[in-house]
């Protein structure tokens, strides 16, 4: 669904589009693997790295740019078999990745815990493959752990969570490996296009959502 709507858009505001490639397009379309923290200072010296899938990464992304001790969301691909996917491969469903959102935060002011606490209400993590509609094995719940106590920790907040949702969780829990970032124009989506179609109709009211509930833990 987000890739037919983003095609209409494409037609009618010339937004760019992974699924609609002209030749001098394909450069931009090279993604690049990190697997490395980033390099980010923060007051207390501290950095922590948390990789989330929850559907499209456009929704996931819009959410965490607005969390305190939030140092930087990137948009990506992460847990498939080939290195360098395009947004049009990944798409297509068979490189096996899910697109992610990789968080770099200050663990002085957010923890890995609260992350996911808002990562388990942000998204349905019941729905296998599926976030609304849009579907397919790119769209999957999961957490990459980066380290034995991000997997415990991760393992507690999902039993947790099986409270506030009437079905099994269905997010998977795997260790990390690589990240490929997005193509540019995936980047900073929702506010750099908030009157794109599926920004307006799906990811407005996530966000407007989460900032409701999460009033206390937003950035001022």
């Amino acid at each position: 669904m987000k890739y037919n709507i983003f095609l209409l858009a494409m037609l009618i505001t010339s937004c760019h589009s992974a699924q609609n490639v002209s030749p001098e397009k394909k450069d931009a379309m090279m993604t690049t693997a990190q697997s490395a923290t980033p390099a980010v200072t923060t007051p207390s010296g501290q950095t922590e790295i948390a990789t989330l899938g929850g559907g499209c990464f456009w929704c996931v992304e819009a959410v965490y740019q607005d969390l305190q001790g939030v140092l930087k969301v990137e948009s990506g691909y992460s847990g498939g078999h080939i290195d360098n996917p395009s947004y049009r491969e990944v798409c297509s469903g068979l490189t096996g990745h899910a697109e992610v959102i990789q968080v770099t935060f200050d663990p002085a002011v957010i923890s890995f815990k609260e992350i996911l606490e808002v990562f388990f209400t942000v998204h349905d993590p019941t729905t296998l493959n599926r976030q609304g509609n849009d579907t397919g094995t790119q769209y999957r719940s999961a957490i990459f752990y980066h380290s034995p106590q991000q997997k415990t920790i991760a393992e507690e907040v999902k039993a947790a969570s099986a409270e506030i949702w009437d079905d099994p969780i269905v997010t998977e829990i795997t260790p990390f490996d690589k990240f490929y970032k997005a193509e540019d124009y995936h980047q900073n989506y929702y506010k750099d296009n908030p009157n794109q179609g599926y920004c307006s109709f799906v990811i407005a009211p996530k966000v407007k959502k989460f900032r409701q509930k999460w009033a206390h833990k937003l950035k001022q």
